[in-house]
């Protein structure tokens, strides 16, 4: 009986526990708060440097009342990236593959942003609906039009993020799958797609931070408007 490709995007339960609990509990302890004692380790300066960096990358074109989000957002990629790398994993789950795990951040992050614009500067708010030198008859067409893609931005943010981590899994699946079939009827195939699937498994832990990135970063360009 063939297994069906996307059983791996179902949540797992184990003696009564849906994993995609666990695996959202992870990051906090991949992540542990320095002590006196390790304060200056290694890992602790890498993972200092990293965090600095994306948030001097992220902060610095946009105003000061931004930066008091910079807390929040930055925890929120390095949620997403830990998430993301955790279920490359053998034998785990991804939860960043469920799209209503992923809405369940777009959607408030982007909503508070909204919210954010609307009371402290409602007319540049309002202004993002309607271009300068719109001609008239244009202005109700170019109102509903920027309308919907405000409302749509939640859900590219979740599509966005759910599409290029399921896309990725489906193909590892697919080349691994290929190379179990064939490697004692094509050895030499199987190997030089054993090849592939490696340098694929690299090229998807390079999309599992960049995807992260790119959803904070987004973010952070819909705080830039609003604030």
């Amino acid at each position: 009986m063939a297994l069906n490709f996307f059983d791996q995007f179902m949540t797992p339960i184990y003696l009564g526990i849906p994993l995609i609990t666990l695996a959202t509990l992870m990051p906090r302890v991949a992540f542990l708060q320095p002590t006196s004692q390790w304060v200056h380790g290694r890992l602790t300066v890498l993972q200092s440097q990293f965090i600095n960096n994306a948030t001097y990358q992220l902060f610095a074109p946009l105003s000061l009342k931004s930066h008091a989000w910079a807390l929040l957002i930055i925890s929120l990629m390095t949620f997403l990236i830990t998430i993301n790398l955790l279920g490359l994993l053998p034998y785990t789950f991804t939860p960043t593959t469920q799209l209503s795990f992923n809405m369940a951040f777009a959607i408030p992050a982007w909503l508070a942003t909204v919210i954010i614009g609307l009371r402290t500067q409602p007319t540049h708010a309002f202004a993002h609906l309607l271009p300068e030198s719109t001609p008239p008859l244009l202005i109700p067409i170019l109102i509903i039009i920027e309308t919907i893609s405000l409302f749509i931005r939640p859900i590219a943010l979740g599509v966005r993020l759910t599409a290029n981590l399921t896309a990725g899994h489906l193909l590892i699946q697919l080349i691994s799958t290929a190379v179990f079939t064939m490697i004692h009827t094509f050895p030499l195939v199987a190997m030089l797609t054993g090849v592939l699937l490696l340098l694929l498994s690299i090229l998807e832990i390079a999309v599992a931070m960049i995807q992260a990135y790119v959803f904070v970063l987004l973010l952070s360009l819909y705080l830039q408007e609003n604030t």
